[in-house]
C-alpha cells in the first residue's frame, strides 16, 4: 500500500507536467482492498508535488466527520495547496459503512445541511454559533470564502437541497439534474443548462488491446463490482455488478479522463499506459 501511495504522488506530478487539469480524490471506508479513507490528507500530499493543477474531493462523505474537525482540516490542506481544493460533499450510501461510525443512515441528510452551514461559517474565520456555543476556526482558507462546496446526490431530493444550499451540483446519475434546474428557477438563481450527456469512462493504453485487456481487465472488474455491490434501495450511479471482463468490455467507450490505479491497478502497470499516453498519444493529437 505504501508503494501504491508514493506511485499515485508520482503520478499526479507527472499528469501536471503533461498539462492535466484537476486530479479526484474520493472516499470510502473499510475496503478490503485499502480504498482511499482520508482523501484530505492525500490531497495535501499532492498539492505539494504540484503546483498548478486543482485538487477535487468527490466526494467526502461528512456524516462521518465532525464539521469543526473537518473544516480545520479543510482549510490547511487549500493553505497547503495556495486556494486550488475544490470540493463535492455527499450523504453517503453505504449501510456497512454507516455500521462502521455508528452513524444512523436516518441522519445523513439533517448531517449534510448541518456540515455544510458549518463550514461556510467556519471559512470567514469569525466567531459563530454552532451547536449553543460560539465557536471560531483558524487558519481561514487561502481561498476567499473557502473552497467551493458542491453537492452530490443521486436523487431530485438532493437535487433540490442543492439549489437551497450549495454552490453546484454534481449528480451520479444525470436524470436528477432537471429537478436541480427546476428548484434554482423557483429561488430565482441563475438556469446552468442542460445536464451533460458524457460518460466518464476510464481510459488505459496498451501497444497490443487484447493483452491490455488480460492484464487490466480484473482491476476494472473488480472497481465495477464493488461499487456494484454497495449500491442498495434507490442509490443510482453508473455502475453495476457484472459477470465477466468480456461482459465489462462491451461497455467500454472511448474518453479522455485516466484512472490509472483503477481497481487496485499495480503502479508498474500504470506507467505502462501512461508512458503510452505520454508518448504516442499526446504528441499526435497536441
Amino acid at each position: 500500500m505504501a508503494e501504491r501511495y508514493a506511485g499515485a504522488l508520482d503520478i499526479v506530478a507527472w499528469a501536471e507536467q503533461l498539462g492535466a487539469r484537476h486530479v479526484t480524490l474520493c472516499e470510502h471506508h473499510g475496503s478490503s482492498d485499502g480504498y482511499l479513507p482520508s482523501p484530505l490528507p492525500m490531497a495535501a500530499a499532492m498539492a505539494a508535488r504540484t503546483t498548478t493543477m486543482r485538487l477535487l474531493i468527490a466526494a467526502l462523505i461528512v456524516p462521518f466527520h465532525d464539521p469543526l474537525r473537518l473544516a480545520e482540516d479543510i482549510a490547511v490542506v487549500d493553505n497547503i495547496a495556495g486556494g486550488r481544493l475544490d470540493l463535492i460533499v455527499a450523504a453517503g450510501y453505504n449501510p456497512e459503512e454507516f455500521a462502521m461510525f455508528d452513524v444512523p443512515l436516518a441522519s445523513r441528510v439533517p448531517r449534510v445541511v448541518e456540515t455544510v452551514a458549518t463550514l461556510r461559517a467556519a471559512f470567514t474565520g469569525e466567531p459563530f454559533e454552532f451547536r449553543g456555543r460560539t465557536v471560531r476556526v483558524t487558519p481561514k482558507p487561502a481561498q476567499p470564502g473557502g473552497p467551493r462546496i458542491f453537492l452530490g446526490g443521486s436523487s431530485d431530493a438532493a437535487a433540490r437541497r442543492a439549489a437551497h444550499i450549495a454552490d453546484g451540483f454534481q449528480p451520479s446519475v444525470p436524470d436528477v439534474w432537471e429537478a436541480y434546474r427546476d428548484e434554482l428557477r423557483k429561488l430565482g438563481k441563475p438556469d446552468p443548462g442542460p445536464a451533460s450527456r458524457n460518460h466518464t469512462v476510464t481510459t488505459f493504453l496498451a501497444e497490443d488491446v487484447e493483452r491490455g485487456w488480460d492484464v487490466y481487465g480484473p482491476f476494472f472488474l473488480h472497481e465495477m463490482n464493488g461499487y456494484g455491490a454497495w449500491q442498495q434501495g434507490d442509490v443510482q450511479t453508473a455502475f453495476r455488478m457484472v459477470g465477466s471482463v468480456d461482459e465489462l468490455r462491451e461497455t467500454e467507450r472511448p474518453s479522455v479522463v485516466l484512472h490509472p490505479l483503477c481497481g487496485g491497478t499495480p503502479p508498474a502497470l500504470a506507467w505502462e499506459s501512461l508512458r503510452l499516453f505520454e508518448h504516442d498519444v499526446l504528441p499526435a493529437v497536441a
